[in-house]
């Protein structure tokens, strides 16, 4: 019998090594769940996120997408389903109207009217204008606009690197929340980063603490 579509996984590593900073000897992560990797700085959470978005390749081992050698994938077909949001957002020239269409061009999707792009600005908190310019915008608006950009996507899979880092509080649990309720709608898989315990437990279903490289655990936490 099959498992059901939330019970298989999204991505298989069998003995994958990265220089001198990651070894996973095997780890599976569930489709359509929360996987938070948490750990100190310089753990290797960012550089394994890297591997799965094919961003840097394994010196050795297997990262399987969908029962498929990663190294067989097309990166732009994969960064079309697997969409990463680095900490340092990037944010292109023009204005905010753009920079929430070009993930849709991107990933050869329809365009949104503006109606559409309020919506999703609105959801992060992001209260601008689409014709203002984007580049002007501070650190923690930066981080919204390329979550909204992401919302407008609806990728099957979601790699976050620390999604709230640049926002306060109070911001970063409004925004976080949305996102979790946007993706379980949409049947994503959002698998973060962050060095906050507190954030993965009250968001992520299962939790993988990385440790000098390596996965020192793997936690089930359920949420209501």
């Amino acid at each position: 019998m099959e498992s059901p579509d939330n019970e298989k996984p999204v991505f298989t590593l069998k003995e994958v090594k990265f220089n001198d900073i990651l070894y996973i000897k095997e780890l599976t992560i569930a489709e359509k769940k929360t996987t938070a990797m948490v750990g100190k700085s310089g753990s290797g959470k960012t550089t394994l996120l890297k591997l799965l978005n094919k961003l840097i390749s394994p010196d050795s081992g297997t990262i399987y997408y969908r029962d498929t050698p990663l190294e067989t994938i097309d990166s732009v077909a994969l960064r079309r389903e697997v969409v990463m949001m680095p900490q340092t957002p990037v944010i292109f020239e023009g204005n905010i109207r753009e920079n929430l269409l070009i993930g849709l061009k991107f990933s050869e999707k329809k365009l949104s009217p503006d109606g559409r792009l309020m919506s999703v600005l609105q959801a992060v908190g992001l209260d601008k204008k689409l014709d203002e310019p984007a580049h002007l915008l501070s650190g923690g608006e930066k981080q919204r606009l390329a979550l909204a950009r992401l919302m407008l996507m609806v990728p099957r899979v979601w790699l976050l690197d620390e999604p709230s880092s640049a926002l306060d509080k109070e911001t970063e649990d409004e925004v976080m929340k949305k996102i979790m309720d946007f993706g379980k709608r949409n049947g994503s898989t959002i698998i973060f980063v962050t060095h906050s315990t507190p954030m993965a437990e009250k968001y992520a279903e299962e939790i993988i603490e990385i440790e000098n490289g390596e996965i020192v655990s793997i936690k089930q936490n359920q949420h209501e």
